[in-house]
């Protein structure tokens, strides 16, 4: 495969090579591309030196695949420029997510509707996929009426510049800041821009991606999304009331077998999931699991993964290896 890494110099794409070098993706030739200031620059992948590109040069390279992690703007003006030479877009932006002719795809869960049209695929909101990951076998066996979603997201879901903000901060240093108030001993119930009813974009990811990707608009979900001062991952406490009775054994039995999932849930040993064990590993991790005792048919449970992982590059990547494997990406190299 020639596969192309849209904002490979950027904190995703870092990422993004990691992941395609650690999973053995069949890259013949990788093309890095990036913003014109780092056109030139040298970027190394598995042992070989590889020259960084500009999109208009990417694009004459015809690559079979393309993972984006470049803004919505650029995918928005380039994904198309891509797909019309023949190559399979993989967008980690909000810009495809909600366009009703594209897909939004977690592998475990709705990989089977993609075909090889789909030459844009949307890849979801970190905190979305990390959820849907955990809710998609409850909903298919208990059906979800209601979710009421906290969130407790990364700085690294921001980027390098909120990294940085808080490194400056914990270390006394004058900086460029990320957010409208300090982060460090802090937390900021404020993830993206306000839009609707005073509600951020971040909020509003998690309703409407969840209805897609579930596909049940029915399902009501209220959200609530704080930043806080952590590295390692996006930590969520979800309540779940659902339209049927539940056992609580099953509810774990069923998170057990689900791919991709690890319960931690031994409270007398003080086993939950945490942002700090979570970072650098592609499962989503589940526990606190306990009935509300306010509702009927109602679950509590807390829900943490690497957002750079399994809620960016990991997620991308295994939507390409399913494409691969079951032969909806043509290579252009063994054409």
């Amino acid at each position: 495969m020639r596969v192309a890494v849209v904002g490979a110099t950027g904190m995703v794409g870092n990422v993004m090579l990691q992941v395609l070098a650690e999973r053995n993706f069949p890259v013949t030739e990788l093309i890095p591309v990036a913003s014109e200031r780092s056109v030139g620059n040298q970027l190394e992948f598995k042992g070989t030196n590889y020259t960084v590109v500009g999109l208009e040069t990417a694009v004459s390279m015809k690559p079979d695949v393309a993972l984006f992690s470049a803004g919505g703007g650029t995918s928005l003006e380039w994904a198309p420029k891509f797909a019309e030479v023949g190559t399979t877009v993989i967008d980690n932006s909000s810009a495809w997510r909600m366009d009703p002719t594209k897909k939004l795809i977690v592998p475990e869960i709705n990989a089977s509707e993609l075909t090889e049209e789909d030459k844009i695929i949307a890849n979801p909101n970190c905190s979305t996929i990390q959820m849907v990951m955990a809710l998609a076998p409850l909903h298919r066996k208990y059906g979800i009426n209601r979710l009421v979603i906290s969130t407790y997201q990364s700085i690294t879901g921001t980027g390098v510049k909120a990294v940085r903000q808080l490194e400056n901060e914990v270390n006394g240093v004058e900086g460029e800041s990320a957010y409208p108030h300090q982060i460090h001993k802090n937390a900021l119930p404020h993830c993206d821009v306000f839009e609707e009813a005073g509600y951020t974009k971040e909020e509003l990811k998690l309703v409407r991606e969840t209805h897609k990707i579930l596909n049940d608009p029915s399902i009501g979900v209220t959200a609530t999304a704080v930043r806080i001062p952590v590295v390692g991952g996006h930590s969520e406490s979800v309540n779940i009331e659902f339209n049927n009775e539940y056992e609580l054994a099953d509810i774990t039995k069923i998170l057990s077998e689900t791919d991709g999932v690890v319960v931690q849930d031994d409270i007398e040993n003080n086993e939950y999931p945490m942002p700090f064990y979570s970072e650098g590993k592609d499962e989503v991790f589940v526990g606190r699991i306990r009935r509300d005792l306010s509702r009927e048919n109602a679950l509590n449970m807390w829900i943490v993964s690497d957002n750079l992982r399994k809620g960016a590059a990991t997620n991308t990547v295994q939507i390409a290896e399913y494409l691969v494997a079951n032969n909806l990406i043509k290579s252009s190299v063994e054409a």
